[in-house]
């Protein structure tokens, strides 16, 4: 990648693992493709592991599951209420699986292969704004406005672990690192904050935070990099926010939609391009 600096244009080489090196230009993207389905905006976004598909939620309470090469609508789910939170269960073998998070304060369970819906999950008092799977998918992890964080089983509708800090703020989006270990926060007071999550264990880390976009009074998404150096955010203004992980430096910013832009996400298996939606209601893919 390389990223746009004050004193010039920096260059980031990322390592794919395979002994290759490439280089993007990040403040250079273009959109490849733009999907229209959704008569409302679009509130999340989420990939399969292959990239061959996607899902959207929308405020038109329809759940749309995508082609990508296509950009035809292969299947619709119609909900009753919002759908806040989309996502597909990492497993290789669940795939056809995905969770939806609602204003109904319900989580449901869909199979895209059929079109139904197949287990729901019933404990939050407030609208369930995220779903982050932890602990090799075994196990999800689920924040409300109810400023509570519930740890379930995929599969079974029985919280096992519930998380209340006093001084915790609402969550109104996640995302887990690559490496597993860590589950990083959209916080209502305008931060993305980290939390530890090895071992299936769920402890704030203090002195980690990422600053400078405007989320607050929004369910805003946040992704990382394949992996894992680079974190970014959407933000109340239309703008896409990157980070570096370790540092926490912010490395760029850009303008990606006309409103707010509340959906991002990599591509699984090509780390120059990504998408993003926004109360345009438009996706946009970006290389």
């Amino acid at each position: 990648f390389f990223f746009q600096a004050e004193d010039g244009i920096r260059d980031f080489c990322l390592s794919r693992g395979l002994g290759d090196v490439y280089k993007r230009q990040l403040h250079n993207k273009q959109v490849m493709r733009t999907y229209v389905g959704h008569t409302e905006a679009v509130r999340d976004i989420a990939w399969t592991n292959d990239g061959r598909h996607f899902i959207s939620a929308g405020f038109d309470k329809l759940i749309h599951y995508w082609d990508t090469e296509t950009g035809q609508v292969v299947r619709t789910f119609t909900l009753k209420k919002y759908p806040y939170c989309v996502r597909f269960n990492p497993d290789e073998d669940k795939q056809h699986a995905f969770l939806a998070a609602t204003a109904y304060k319900k989580i449901g369970q869909y199979d895209v292969r059929t079109g139904s819906r197949t287990q729901q999950y019933d404990e939050h008092l407030g609208v369930v704004n995220t779903i982050t799977f932890i602990d090799n998918n075994r196990k999800f992890v689920s924040t409300s406005d109810d400023k509570k964080i519930f740890v379930w089983e995929f599969g079974i509708p029985v919280v096992i672990k519930h998380i209340n800090e006093p001084d915790q703020h609402s969550i109104s989006a996640t995302c887990l690192h690559p490496n597993g270990k860590y589950v990083v926060g959209q916080s209502s007071d305008n931060k993305l904050i980290v939390y530890d999550a090895k071992a299936g264990n769920f402890k704030k880390n203090r002195k980690k935070f990422f600053d400078g976009h405007m989320s607050s009074g929004y369910c805003i998404s946040i992704a990382f990099s394949p992996d894992g150096q680079f974190v970014a955010s959407g933000d109340a203004e239309g703008r896409v926010f990157f980070w570096d992980w370790k540092t926490t430096k912010n490395l760029r910013v850009f303008q990606a939609h006309e409103g707010i832009c509340c959906g991002i996400d990599w591509h699984p298996l090509e780390p120059s391009k990504f998408i993003t939606s926004g109360w345009d209601s438009l996706i946009k893919y970006w290389d």
